[in-house]
């Protein structure tokens, strides 16, 4: 019986994803971190009671886990039903959510994001235009679920003077987060919302010192990452990357260099991670063939690299072992199997996730009732 538990043991330690590791001050048990994923089910911009499910279902001793992308103030919005962290009353719904979650022994950081030009009056105060570094509007995209298609009014193009209130809705926004409970935040600066309009030259088409050269786009994002860390402290603070991305019409003539300024400028700020999406992921649906690598960006950020991005158990297992990534994290997986976890370790069949059922408006369907492994035995 001893040697078929010391075999047991062996084939846990093979698992390189299933290995602990240090973040800063955390101790995780594992390496699989539940990437931060948009749900609109918080009415009126308020995390629910159903989100405490959710959320715990997915937590383990010792994991990782991100909140979907929360809104820094009532300009930052551009979806039905996704939550805020700008008001008292949104900090109390967070709360429990919080509780929840470390009742289980996970770490559990918020998401702050401003969606920038990626909205319409309908989502803005007073129904006017939603704020942007330009005033270049979007094209109608399809939604993420494939089928609907969003429509976005003309942004405004914020002025040099406005700039910092934006910084400090980031600013009190994290300050926010810590009084729920959170751990930490992760700086949204992916997927062509705000920061990364800011960041990418065909969007921002400024004349000011936050346009033009690498270090003037990227100059917005490094004051958020300055005014975070001085408010909640920087062993607390992430900021999420795609620079390779081209979501939302949000693409760059050299990702690879605005990705490698980005990964050494945040070591400035000693920043706890960097989240950096694959490249491979041109948009948010397909993977494709490309020639390109997050490595660049691995070795210049001196804390916590963390890929996603497409990644199955296989081949996140081969990053960590290669050193490619000192975490991964798992979207869409870990949606429709709120046990990742446990079904890699055992190396078990995974539910298939339903697109159709992402962002409808439901508190249990698509959303809490994936069924767990011994449901499913």
């Amino acid at each position: 019986m001893g040697n078929r538990a010391h075999e047991e043991g062996q084939e846990k330690q093979q698992v390189p994803l299933l290995t602990p590791y240090k973040m800063g001050e955390f101790q995780l048990s594992h390496r699989i971190v539940l990437a931060p994923l948009t749900r609109q089910r918080s009415y009126g911009n308020i995390p629910q009671p159903h989100a405490i499910l959710y959320y715990s279902q997915r937590a383990t001793r010792g994991g990782f886990i991100l909140t979907e992308a929360t809104g820094v103030s009532d300009t930052a919005q551009g979806y039905p039903y996704t939550p805020g962290i700008w008001t008292k009353e949104q900090v109390e719904a967070w709360k429990p959510i919080v509780d929840a979650v470390h009742a289980k022994g996970a770490i559990f950081f918020c998401q702050i994001w401003h969606v920038g030009r990626v909205s319409s009056t309908v989502f803005q105060p007073n129904e006017q235009a939603p704020v942007s570094c330009t005033d270049k509007g979007l094209a109608p995209q399809v939604r993420a679920n494939g089928v609907d298609v969003a429509q976005f009014s003309p942004p405004r193009r914020l002025t040099t003077d406005e700039i910092p209130q934006i910084v400090n809705d980031f600013r009190l926004a994290a300050r926010n987060a810590i009084e729920a409970g959170f751990d930490g935040v992760e700086i949204h600066g992916a997927h062509g919302y705000l920061i990364d309009q800011f960041f990418k030259d065909q969007v921002n088409d400024r004349t000011d010192q936050f346009g033009g050269s690498l270090e003037n786009r990227c100059r917005f994002a490094l004051e958020i990452a300055e005014a975070v860390t001085n408010e909640v402290g920087a062993y607390r603070v992430g900021m999420r990357l795609s620079p390779f991305a081209n979501f939302m019409e949000c693409a760059d003539s050299n990702p690879k260099a605005l990705g490698l300024y980005m990964a050494e400028a945040l070591n400035k700020y000693g920043l706890l991670y960097c989240h950096m999406v694959e490249p491979r992921m041109r948009t948010v649906m397909e993977k494709s063939e490309c020639p390109h690598s997050l490595l660049p960006m691995r070795k210049a950020f001196k804390g916590t690299f963390i890929a996603a991005g497409g990644y199955d158990r296989e081949d996140g297992n081969k990053a960590i072992a290669e050193n490619r990534a000192d975490l991964v994290a798992y979207g869409r997986h870990f949606l429709a199997n709120p046990d990742l976890p446990k079904r890699f370790e055992l190396n078990a069949p995974l539910n298939k996730y339903n697109r159709e059922t992402f962002y409808i408006p439901d508190p249990v369907v698509g959303y809490t009732d994936y069924p767990f492994l011994e449901e499913t035995a």
